[in-house]
């Protein structure tokens, strides 16, 4: 057994997360979303978040259907081809719901990084003749309080050279709690993640604590035999959960693939709110450990997921 102190059950890493927190979740749209984690933080009735996400999916969208957020500042909310545009996400703002606030995916990685920077602002030329930075979205009375910036967005005159133009400043983001799933842990803490990590190691950097699931903990001297593969640093790793499957319905890359059926049922059970509480209290609720959750999942469906470790996806596989 691991004696590293950072190792630590699924409910004990979640107790680490406080009602209000700011919170960014790794991963993308149906991709290595933390899923776990998210069930876990609905089960233990989390609310008041704020999230901070690149371009997120399924986790976001159980959080939000499930009441737990407050607010949210994004790229882009969908769950792929099976919700282009996340139900529960759309109807909470429909119904004024939660607060939200929006921003193209370059805009939100540039904030992820001033905030691993510890800048004040960071400058870009993105986005100027677009309505992200002609129009906000947080109520006014709301601005500068908690961790809502006190503007969206500055636009400003070069000051290189102001007939060059215009530049538009964008707040940092420094989160309360960034979660992600990956593939590998090291014993003392040290991540890897394969394939693509989207915004995960900016938002990890920014963040001021750093909760990882992860499929394999590895011994680490096998993570230094190639040490440039190697995503974290064990020192900015707070909190490790051995969750194989932990992304589970969504992806990642090299162990599975997303599940189709189950993101399917998902999105047409979303669409009413008496399916969706269903939803919630058939496959997120009951379960007091990630293991009783994948003995629902079923060995049939888990197998059907499988990757293929020379492709990094699930051959064969029905996406319909």
């Amino acid at each position: 057994m691991n004696k590293n102190p950072k190792f630590m059950s699924l409910a004990e890493a979640v107790k680490l997360i406080q009602d209000g927190d700011q919170i960014t979740l790794g991963g993308f749209t149906t991709n290595r979303n933390p899923m776990a984690l998210c069930r876990e933080i609905i089960r233990q009735r989390k609310k008041d978040i704020h999230l901070a996400v690149h371009s997120h999916g399924q986790g976001m969208e159980l959080l939000i259907g499930a009441g737990c957020v407050r607010r949210i500042e994004l790229a882009y909310g969908g769950v792929g081809r099976f919700a282009p545009t996340a139900i529960r996400f759309r109807e909470a703002v429909r119904r004024g719901q939660i607060q939200f606030e929006d921003y193209s995916n370059f805009h939100m990685l540039l904030r992820f990084m001033a905030g691993a920077m510890q800048l004040p602002f960071i400058a870009t030329t993105s986005g100027l003749e677009t309505d992200i930075v002609k129009k906000a979205g947080f109520p006014e009375e709301v601005r500068g309080t908690g961790r809502v910036p006190g503007k969206k967005l500055k636009v400003v005159k070069n000051p290189w050279d102001e007939g060059e133009g215009d530049v538009v400043l964008l707040p940092p983001l420094n989160p309360d709690v960034a979660i992600l799933h990956v593939q590998y842990a090291g014993e003392d803490g040290t991540v890897r993640i394969q394939g693509l990590t989207f915004a995960d190691l900016e938002e990890a950097k920014a963040a001021k604590l750093v909760i990882v699931t992860c499929e394999e903990v590895v011994p680490t001297e096998y993570l230094r035999r190639d040490p440039d593969l190697n995503s974290l640093p064990h020192f900015l790793v707070d909190a490790v959960v051995h969750a194989p499957y932990g992304a589970h319905p969504t992806a990642c890359h090299y162990f599975y693939d997303y599940d189709p059926g189950h993101l399917r049922m998902c999105a047409e059970m979303s669409k009413k709110d008496e399916d969706f509480k269903r939803y919630l209290e058939e496959w997120v609720y009951p379960f007091e450990t990630h293991e009783e959750y994948l003995e629902k999942v079923g060995i049939r469906e888990i197998l059907k997921i499988r990757a293929n470790p020379a492709t990094g996806y699930a051959p064969g596989l029905d996406r319909r």
